[in-house]
């Protein structure tokens, strides 16, 4: 995280890059002929050898389904995937295990809620706020139901900075408002949202909040209890883990409360056709099926990896490398930073004068760069700024001060290629 309005400070890092990096088999590896340099952070992280090594270990020791096997596979496949969801409690500071429901990342999680808790409690008329900085995947699952139900959708404006607006946020509360849909940090201009303040005033208004936490739960620590979150949902893939695994956190009373989602073995207490179905306790109500199991177990060593590195060190460290880049591209001619907000995560979004920024994009990975272009499935917060796709790059623990300047240097290249 940074302050853009601090002059930037380049301290020896509080922690040991170098030695962190050697974790990371991937980073070794060339591309045209060139050092990977690898920015796309912000899309998927990549993953510590432990992580990896968490596959081998569950499919070449205790491959077996969870939960209601007797033999010892089964025991301890189900006590290292239960020991995951113990992780994830303690790893967002919630009160409750059964308050973690595993899914395939931030995406369905946000589809579950809307799903389960929105159909159930959502009726014409009724109100969700989201705002314009929202991945499409906080947008789309609302507007479905918009069309289904009849709900209607707020937006939240953004300042040119990239800001929420809190007192415009304030004023679009009514007696029909029934839920807020924002994100921790934005996934396209790194802007940090202030939702601690945000669920206080849904929460004046009984109305709840739901946190998509994606791009928070790599870079900084996540106190759902602090935040007063009452739901927050975050992927696997973000946090140096396994694609295709993901968390949903909801206060226990919520989730009880709350049908089923989908249908299937796990959730079920009994099934009959003389009598009506019933459903098992939360979390399994809402986990249909076998689950990812190796993917879980994973994302269990990921975390852990992490708390080892420390999230404070990690912040600090990506703060530096936010600061540096600033204001290393600030320098090149015809660039222009998108998201200049005064708090921010480590995503720096810019557009370059004449250029394309998929061009730069495919020319720069001929350099051995990875960044990301296009609209970041954020096509809303694009349109406000009149663009239809940016340049991002994205940083993380193993990310160093050199290759800033690694990818400073090949963006003035290409910038002079492609104008």
């Amino acid at each position: 995280m940074t302050d853009l309005a601090t002059q930037p400070r380049f301290d020896t890092p509080p922690l040991d890059v170098a030695a962190l990096r050697e974790e990371f088999p991937i980073l070794a590896r060339e591309v045209h002929g060139k050092p990977l340099v690898y920015l796309d952070n912000a899309a998927t992280s990549q993953t510590p050898r432990r992580v990896i090594a968490a596959f081998e270990e569950y499919y070449g020791r205790y491959n077996a389904n969870i939960h209601r096997g007797l033999h010892t596979l089964a025991d301890e496949a189900t006590a290292a995937f239960e020991g995951t969801r113990e992780t994830v409690r303690s790893f967002l500071n919630a009160g409750d295990s059964r308050e973690i429901i595993f899914t395939r990342g931030t995406t369905e999680a946000i589809n579950l809620v809307a799903n389960a808790w929105g159909r159930a409690n959502l009726r014409p008329g009724d109100e969700v706020l989201v705002s314009r900085m929202e991945h499409h995947s906080n947008i789309v699952p609302w507007q479905l139901l918009a069309s289904q139900l009849g709900i209607v959708v707020k937006v939240i404006p953004v300042d040119a900075r990239g800001v929420l607006d809190l007192d415009a946020y304030r004023g679009l509360f009514s007696e029909r408002t029934r839920l807020v849909a924002v994100n921790h940090v934005s996934n396209a201009f790194g802007t940090i949202n202030p939702v601690r303040e945000m669920a206080a005033i849904a929460h004046e208004h009984d109305a709840l909040i739901l946190v998509d936490g994606a791009q928070a739960a790599p870079h900084q620590a996540v106190d759902v209890r602090d935040l007063d979150a009452d739901f927050y949902a975050f992927s696997g893939h973000k946090v140096y883990g396994p694609t295709g695994v993901g968390v949903l956190y909801g206060k226990a009373a919520l989730l009880e409360a709350m049908p089923p989602w989908q249908g299937g073995g796990e959730m079920i207490q009994t099934v009959s056709f003389e009598a009506p179905t019933t459903f098992a306790a939360i979390p399994h109500k809402f986990e249909a099926g076998t689950p990812a199991i190796a993917e879980v177990i994973a994302l269990g060593e990921a975390l852990r990896w992490i708390e080892g590195v420390g999230l404070e060190a990690i912040g600090a460290w990506e703060g530096q490398l936010l600061d540096a880049a600033t204001q290393r591209v600030s320098r090149i001619d015809g660039l222009r930073l998108l998201g200049t907000a005064p708090h921010k995560a480590s995503v720096l979004s810019f557009v370059v004068d004449g250029a394309h920024a998929q061009d730069i994009g495919l020319l720069i990975d001929q350099l051995g760069v990875a960044i990301r272009t296009g609209h970041h499935c954020a096509q809303p917060l694009l349109a406000q700024f009149g663009v239809d796709a940016t340049c991002r790059a994205s940083f993380a623990a193993y990310n160093t001060l050199e290759e800033v300047e690694v990818f400073a240097a090949a963006l003035e290249r290409v910038i002079g290629m492609v104008r």
